[in-house]
């Protein structure tokens, strides 16, 4: 038995150090030339080096796909190849042929930079001639020409392989070209024993050729299958029979929820809907679409919350502290919280209230939500209902339907893993309603706490427990929600701020904020008390601290443009003559009152969903034969109470000094300013009476002075709603005085105690008592 050495086809003349190009990807293996992108800096470096070496390199593979190439990251056995003619060359980038040659051993590195360069010696392999390996060379020709033509490899090359004369030679060359993964090929060019290695390529042959015949059969049964099939049903009837030949399938699917779903606390109802469901799907055939609907149902239920519960619940304590450092004021909805998760503490099964924070935007309902969901420790499911007008969304679609899938409801508990979060219905007012149902009506079952321990999803068709969930619903407006739907839910009204309150908000919660997002300190930017009022009154006019927000954020995004800039070498300071220059033109000002000395203009108070206002009725007579004209776009319930008000006022006429025969020669006409925006509601009737009295005896109305209140025909002053905000609002315009009905009184309990000291507050019951603190005597000519 003889023994033979490769005989390596390399001149004498290379160095025993040359530069080396290192692969991020892809495989070099000896007798095989093979094109590389080279683009890296050390590559396109070690390229040039080796022009000074008759173009001969060592090609490394790097062992990770990393950019920067690290000397201890490369295998130690790489290949010495030939530079070939560049194919392809593009500005920092070549496509460049390496042809393989032999292996070799890296023994050190000697440079690094601005290329790699080793000190290298060649790999001898050794091998003898005897019967096994005669065997072997015989077995991989004739594996080599069976996949060759099962896998139509074109005739030049396969001649190629053919004339090659060592096993290990042809080795190389198939594996180089074999379909397979990079970790077998690394293991080939590592291999340098040859007979080990003709071993793994015979292995890997057997293999293609197993995946070869397998393919052929697939697609053999597939096409008698499906002629005349669409080519997406093509796809799917050999995705099948490819899971058939590897013993994968549906069925393990199905194995696999059956335990998921045994391992569930389930309740007994839906323990037996479960079980009733797996007996029916395993009768369905494969592949058909009623099977697929009832694994994506069996999914759902698996993948539901139905025992487990949020953990690691902060303490009443510390949901009470939590709540104050991130939130401030909003007392009742803090106590209402604080109530709801004491009845949990104590009683498991109790129930609480639905919450429903109504208010104008920008007073923190959403954000009070979040902020309890973190101090409560809970998970949250924000539920956005603005706009939503498709019952499904709330309670999902049946089954039947294609593509049917659960509620938002029911999505929100499996995405968040737990059966007791915090659910925000986020807009409950701006539910719409449409041809697809009601959601609103849907909402009724979710939000009764005598139902929604058994609520159904039109999709599941099983009961579920949301009684454990604290549900809290956010609105601006009331008067939008149906009856039944607000009948279940404790509303708790979230109203507008005071300048104080403003200025607290701003100084504690919105400059550490905006500083934050604008990337720089909140010393760097010095705000005064006084400049701070200056942009509440002057910039913004809401109830909220939106507006504030965005408006003071440009103060801090221009502090961060001169920090970057480097310009910012102390706090910039700023005082109320410069807002203009850093927000621009100051929006409001202050309207005064001198055009209000003149009989006819009363000030009322009205609410909005954007909070209070102020609101200016302008009656005028004229030549005319006692006709009311009104303007403004008033709604029937205004115009009732201006036709009223007129009645009053003639049918006491004498009272109030009015002269008998005023009307019967003289139109009157009321207008109420800022005629675009619609106007209704009782609530202007006081207004309305005190601007057609003054208007008809000639005396003017006190100009620091605002009113609110429905007046009767009789003249009985009766109670409107939106206290607080009509208050808030008198006060944030500089007025001294509001007349009330007396029927109100409760509601100043809400009013911030600063606000109550700064303004007088006239509690009346008849329009009498209204006109004796409204009118000014003696009476001015009109």
């Amino acid at each position: 038995m003889a023994k033979y050495s490769q005989e390596l086809d390399i001149p004498d003349t290379i160095s025993s150090e040359l530069p080396v190009v290192p692969l991020r990807q892809g495989m070099l293996l000896p007798g095989v030339g093979a094109p590389f992108n080279v683009a890296r800096a050390v590559s396109l470096a070690a390229l040039e080096a080796a022009a000074e070496h008759d173009g001969w390199l060592i090609v490394a593979i790097q062992t990770d796909t990393d950019e920067v190439v690290v000397p201890d990251r490369l295998l130690t056995i790489g290949i010495l190849a030939k530079v070939g003619e560049p194919l392809v060359t593009e500005p920092g980038r070549r496509a460049q042929v390496f042809e393989g040659k032999a292996r070799v051993r890296i023994e050190e590195i000697t440079q690094e930079t601005p290329f790699l360069q080793v000190r290298w010696v060649p790999v001898d392999e050794v091998w003898s001639e005897d019967v096994e390996w005669l065997a072997l060379q015989r077995e991989l020709q004739t594996s080599v020409e069976r996949v060759a033509e099962k896998a139509q490899v074109p005739g030049h090359i396969r001649h190629l392989i053919q004339i090659l004369d060592h096993p290990h030679e042809l080795a190389d060359v198939v594996a180089a070209v074999m379909e397979a993964p990079a970790e077998w090929k690394r293991d080939i060019l590592l291999t340098t024993e040859p007979k080990v290695r003709v071993e793994k390529v015979l292995a890997q042959l057997v293999v293609m050729e197993e995946i070869l015949d397998a393919q052929k059969n697939i697609q053999e049964r597939v096409s008698n299958d499906v002629r005349g099939v669409e080519r997406k049903a093509i796809l799917r009837k050999q995705m099948e029979a490819i899971q058939q030949e590897l013993g994968e399938g549906e069925e393990d699917e199905i194995e696999l929820l059956t335990t998921k779903l045994a391992d569930q606390p389930l309740p007994p109802p839906v323990r037996r809907s479960v079980d009733r469901e797996l007996k029916r799907v395993r009768r369905v055939p494969q592949g058909s679409a009623e099977r697929t609907v009832s694994i994506d149902w069996l999914e759902w239920i698996s993948d539901l919350p139905w025992e487990r519960s949020s953990v690691g619940q902060a303490s009443l304590l510390e949901v009470e502290a939590k709540l104050g450092e991130s939130h401030f004021g909003l007392a009742e909805v803090k106590k209402q919280v604080v109530q709801h998760l004491a009845v949990r503490t104590l009683d498991g099964e109790g129930r609480a209230d639905v919450l429903l924070l109504v208010g104008p935007p920008g007073v923190g309902k959403t954000s009070i939500a979040e902020a309890i969901a973190a101090a409560t420790g809970r998970k949250l499911v924000r539920i956005a209902l603005g706009g939503l007008r498709d019952e499904a969304e709330i309670r999902g679609h049946r089954r039947t339907y294609v593509g049917a899938r659960p509620g938002r409801v029911v999505a929100g508990l499996r995405r968040q893993q737990v059966r007791d979060p915090i659910i925000l219905l986020d807009e409950v007012d701006k539910l719409g309603s449409g041809y697809h149902g009601d959601p609103s009506a849907a909402l009724l079952e979710v939000l009764d706490p005598e139902q929604n321990h058994a609520f159904t999803d039109h999709y599941l068709e099983v009961p579920f427990d949301l009684s454990k969930a604290l549900f809290i619903a956010t609105a601006n407006d009331l008067s939008t929600i149906p009856a039944a739907l607000l009948d279940r839910m404790e509303v708790v009204e979230v109203e507008g701020y005071t300048q104080l309150e403003k200025r607290v908000i701003a100084r504690t919660y919105v400059l550490p904020k905006l500083a934050r997002n604008a990337g720089v300190d909140v010393t760097d930017v010095e705000i005064s008390d006084d400049t701070l009022d200056a942009v509440i009154a002057g910039w913004t006019r809401e109830a909220g601290v939106r507006q504030l927000q965005r408006t003071v954020g440009k103060i801090f995004r221009a502090a961060a443009v001169k920090k970057a800039k480097g310009e910012l070498i102390s706090a910039m300071r700023i005082e109320s003559e410069l807002l203009e220059a850093y927000i621009g033109r100051r929006r409001f000002r202050s309207e005064g009152h001198e055009g209000l000395a003149r009989p006819g203009i009363a000030t009322g108070l009205a609410w909005t969903p954007t909070g209070g206002d102020i609101l200016y009725v302008e009656a005028s007579d004229l030549p005319g034969n006692g006709k009311l004209r009104l303007t403004g776009q008033l709604g029937e319930v205004m115009k009732e109470s201006a036709h009223a008000a007129l009645t009053y006022v003639l049918s006491n006429a004498v009272n109030l000094e009015i002269p008998p025969d005023v009307a019967e020669h003289r139109d009157v006409h009321v207008h109420v300013p800022a005629g675009a925006t619609p106007k209704d509601g009782p609530s202007a009737g006081v207004t309305m009476f005190t601007a057609l009295a003054s208007l008809l005896s000639g005396r003017p109305v006190a100009s620091d002075l605002a009113m609110t209140g429905e007046v009767s025909l009789r003249g009985r002053v009766l109670a409107v709603g939106g206290i607080k905000s009509k208050v808030l609002a008198a006060h944030a315009r500089g007025l001294k005085r509001v007349i009330l009905p007396r029927a109100n009184e409760p509601d100043l309990a809400d009013v911030p105690d600063d606000v109550r000291n700064d303004l007088e507050v006239v509690l009346v019951d008849t329009m009498a008592e209204v006109l004796d603190t409204a009118l000014q005597t003696p009476a001015l000519p009109c």
